[in-house]
Parts: C-alpha cells; structure tokens; sequence
C-alpha cells in the first residue's frame, strides 16, 4: 500500500496502479477504512480529498474510489465538491464506501444520483459501519462494542476489496426505508446551515491555546483572535477539533463535557497533520 501526501518528491509516477482511495477524515474511521481497502486490494494509493486541491498531479489508475463519513445523513459538501474533479481522471470504475455508525439512511443513493447528473456512474458503493464520533449523540460506546465493530468492518471491507478486483457492478447499499425517508428530509432542512452550526462550540478553563485544533479542521474553520478561539462559520461538523483535543478542553453544546472523546485506534494525530 502507498499512502500519498502528494508532496512532489521525484518519485515516478508513470506507472499504473490498480486503484486510486480519494479519503476524507476528521476522527480516522474513513482514513483506517482506505487503508484496509489499499492493503487487500494492493497496489493502491490513498489521497487526502482535503489536501487535493493544493497537490493535484495525474491520476494514472482506472479503479477510483471514495471513501467518506456520512454527515448529518447525507453525503458532505466537500465530497460534492470533489465529484467535479472526477470527469479528469477518466475512470472506467467508480466505488464507494460510506462510514458510519449504523445510519447510512440515503447517502450512497444521493451519492449515486449526483454523480448521474454530471456524466458519471457509480459502479458500486457499500456502507461501513464503525464507533460514533458524533459526540453531540453521545460517545463512542463501550471498548467492547468497538472491537466488534472494528472486527466485522475488517471482514466486510475483505469482501468488499473482493469485489473490487472483480469489477462487480451492483445496487448500492442504502439504509432501511424508514431512515431514508426521515434522515433524508432532515439532511436537506439541515445542508444548508450546517456551516453555521458552529456557533455551538466553546471552550472550557483547560484550554492551553496549543493550536492543534486550529491545525486540523480541514475547513479552516478556527483561528486565534485575541488569545481566544473562534470559530469561522465554515463547519463541517466533523468534530475534528472537539475529538482530537489533548485537553478535552472544546465543547459542544451542554452535554459533551461528559462524553468519551474519540479517534480510531489506529490513526494517530500525525497522520492528520500530514495529510
């Protein structure tokens, strides 16, 4: 597996690889997903969505695939926004895999959809389920409930890179009806405010104005200004900056002080601050 900071380094780049894992990230799930999926398919590199448009080079694999959170239901702005970088690439094969913790709802039918709409096709997209890390619902669950998660999401993804190297077309998955017509109906209320949804966060006393939050939200949402945090109105809801917090000092509304934080295990901070 190559995992690509697309950083220019006089590596040769002529030769094809089997498949090209666009990831987006805020607490590792997706990024843990897209290297499991590079390591079974081989011969794989995993690029950055959010360090993309920085490090653009040609993409000289056929088999494109993006691997994503689903956010407030539905697919995020900047996966979208992403779409349009596809028809340049000329894929001949198209995957997707959507994480998440038990809520798929109509994501990778939308995903499916808006892709049909700008010339291109959705060959084949699966949902992953994995531990929470929308805090405002509370933590991640117990270590147990984790593991099993980690451990069932390991067997699918071996199924999933299968099928991939097969080329199969088939049905995307989608979640259960009642989730689609719920969810879907609040993603398209919430959309179009999710940028200013922001206006919930706050800092507590154990803030120590060490900047890592500020570093990592992929929105560049955050800044200092006069020694205090502020939030931008760019939000993603990623919770990038609250869970990744050495102090646990970024808050959320009144009831994530007693939630567990979380990442995935096997994601470390650097692998952000690198991306």
């Amino acid at each position: 597996m190559k995992e690509t900071i697309l950083i220019d380094n006089g590596q040769d780049r002529s030769q094809e690889v089997k498949a090209t894992i666009f990831y987006l990230t805020g607490t590792g799930n997706s990024l843990w997903t897209a290297r499991c999926l590079a390591q079974e398919l081989g011969d794989t590199e995993i690029i950055s969505m959010t360090s993309w448009n920085e490090n653009r080079r040609p993409i000289v694999s056929k088999a494109i695939g993006l691997v994503f959170p689903v956010h407030m239901w539905g697919v995020p702005q900047r996966v979208l926004e992403f779409l349009d970088e596809l028809p340049a690439m000329s894929p001949d094969y198209i995957f997707a895999v959507a994480t998440n913790a038990g809520q798929v709802s109509n994501t990778l039918v939308q995903l499916k959809n808006v892709m049909n709409s700008k010339g291109l096709t959705l060959s084949s997209a699966w949902s992953v389920i994995l531990p929470s890390n929308y805090i405002p619902w509370g933590g991640p669950g117990p270590l147990h409930e984790q593991n099993e998660r980690f451990q069932k999401a390991r067997i699918k993804l071996t199924s999933i890179a299968q099928k991939i190297h097969e080329r199969s077309k088939m049905p995307v998955e989608k979640g259960p009806l009642w989730q689609r017509i719920i969810f879907t109906f609040l993603y398209k209320i919430t959309f179009p405010i999710v940028h200013k949804m922001d206006d919930n966060f706050w800092v507590d006393d154990r803030c120590n104005q060490c900047g890592l939050c500020v570093k990592l939200c992929p929105a560049h949402n955050i800044k200092f200004d006069n020694e205090k945090l502020v939030w931008q109105n760019r939000c993603e809801q990623c919770f990038t900056c609250l869970q990744w917090c050495p102090q646990e000092a970024l808050q959320y509304g009144k009831k994530t002080p007693a939630y567990e934080r979380y990442h995935h295990p096997e994601v470390k901070m650097k692998d952000l601050l690198n991306k």
